[in-house]
């Protein structure tokens, strides 16, 4: 949908299964049904979650062409892809295998390669396109300084091959994609600091003589297309866990000439930390509805002092709760972003509004708005709807929010 000159949508990364049939079929149950909820006119877009399974079947002429038919039909179009999870992200457990195959393999290069040039077949004339990716790799696989800069070297060629690629689109087709990297808490890269260096220490001094060499053109035009082609996925539940506000995010991505590909909007939970014993006891108690198998809930602590502590997932935390000396935890579990509270708790919801705010008085830090609520399987009972009315009530908050 195009909300005051941004394209908004929600990810169907919200909907199970990883064929195109199951990807295919959830879309013409909800897009239509989200569509009438929402009262929406004009022509609706999709954040297409796209498998690596799905991928390979989508790349199909005939598959292609089905879509794009339907896609005539219900007046839609994708301008986004989210090609973070390359497999299962559903009904199985996935917790630190989101991140697999990580930017160290060639599989995940192809995949996002494939991905593009079937983005190249779907985007609009006029329309800009991205596609978002994981933040390199799970950083704890890496155990030490030289398995990690060995991993950065391998995944940075990988990423600079990625940008040849949409370089040979934009110059045959005229559309012009970016990848959105999506740092997240426990990825090599989780802040806005760790995604500068991936530019500064990385992408630029090997990808600028490299590229300079492969089109005949300068150092200085090679950097612009690195800056053009590979931007950032802004999570703001990710952002939020680590503590940063987003003024002060989007003001050091300005300064380092980094773009915003696509914002995704999605809120974390909340929790301040009693100082009493039986408070802490109570506290671990409510948290135990939010403890699932599927995903990895990492927590991020900050005390008195503001420093920051890390925990890789949410039971690690509350094993170590009675002995806390915290005073706030913000937990990687995108919660519905239309609530503020849930229960006891609260979420990050009021930085959504504070993104929101930023976006609408400056429009050049992106165009793609994407609410990415993912966990409506996993949430406790007493906190879901129905997924159409879920998935419409999310944007119906955003659009208000926008004014």
């Amino acid at each position: 949908m195009d909300i005051k000159g941004f394209h908004l949508s929600y990810c169907s990364n919200i909907h199970p299964g990883e064929s195109w049939e199951a990807t295919f079929q959830n879309l013409k149950i909800y897009i239509p049904e989200v569509r009438q909820r929402l009262k929406a006119e004009g022509p609706f877009g999709i954040g297409l979650r796209l498998s690596n399974e799905a991928s390979i079947e989508l790349e199909k002429p005939e598959k292609l062409n089905e879509f794009q038919t339907w896609m005539r039909k219900f007046n839609a179009y994708v301008f986004t892809l989210n090609c973070f999870p390359y497999g299962d992200f559903h009904r199985h457990i996935v917790k630190e295998k989101v991140h697999s195959p990580d930017w160290t393999t060639i599989e995940r290069r192809d995949y996002t390669i494939r991905s593009f040039k079937i983005l190249s077949q779907l985007l609009p004339q006029g329309i800009v396109g991205g596609i978002s990716t994981s933040p390199i790799s799970y950083r704890h696989w890496f155990k030490t300084t030289d398995a990690l800069n060995q991993g950065m070297e391998t995944a940075t060629q990988h990423l600079l091959e990625v940008v040849e690629e949409l370089v040979n689109i934009h110059r045959i087709t005229g559309k012009l994609m970016h990848l959105d990297i999506e740092p997240e808490p426990d990825g090599v890269l989780e802040n806005s600091d760790e995604t500068v260096s991936l530019f500064s220490d990385w992408l630029l001094p090997n990808g600028k003589p490299w590229l300079a060499q492969k089109f005949g053109i300068t150092e200085s035009e090679a950097e612009e297309l690195i800056k053009r082609h590979i931007q950032v996925c802004y999570d703001v539940c990710h952002f939020a866990i680590v503590y940063e506000e987003p003024a002060d995010t989007f003001a050091k991505f300005e300064a380092a000439g980094i773009r915003i590909g696509k914002i995704q909007i999605s809120a974390a939970l909340k929790v301040l930390i009693p100082e009493t014993p039986n408070g802490k006891f109570s506290l671990g108690k409510k948290l135990l509805s939010f403890v699932e198998s599927t995903y990895l809930h990492q927590v991020v602590a900050r005390d008195a002092k503001g420093m920051l502590k890390s925990y890789s997932d949410l039971p690690q935390a509350l094993e170590l709760l009675p002995e806390s000396k915290e005073e706030e935890w913000r937990i990687h579990f995108h919660v519905p972003v239309f609530l503020e509270n849930y229960g006891s708790f609260s979420s990050t919801q009021e930085t959504i509004s504070i993104v929101l705010k930023e976006i609408l008085s400056n429009p050049e830090i992106t165009q793609h708005l994407e609410v990415e609520t993912y966990t409506w399987e996993v949430l406790p009972e007493d906190t879901r709807l129905s997924l159409g009315e879920s998935i419409a009530r999310e944007l119906s908050w955003v659009i208000g929010e926008m004014g």
